[in-house]
């Protein structure tokens, strides 16, 4: 049987032109992500370029683009 490991875990936040806050999840399993939006439930494992999915899904799917910790 294979030991469980902790998932690191953190998140990207965007907000759109209301000024809703909306986020994705970035789980890290061994060597693979997920990604899970608090708003949709859209989910998405990926290997690659975690961080810019996340942004992907925020843009196309909530059109959430601003950042305010920029």
């Amino acid at each position: 049987m294979e030991e469980s490991r902790p998932r690191a875990r953190s998140a990207l936040s965007r907000w759109d032109q209301h000024g809703r806050e909306l986020i994705v999840h970035v789980t890290k399993s061994r060597m693979q992500r997920q990604l899970n939006c608090d708003t949709c439930g859209w989910r998405k494992g990926v290997q690659f370029l975690p961080w810019l999915k996340a942004e992907e899904h925020l843009a196309e799917a909530h059109q959430a683009t601003v950042d305010r910790t920029a």
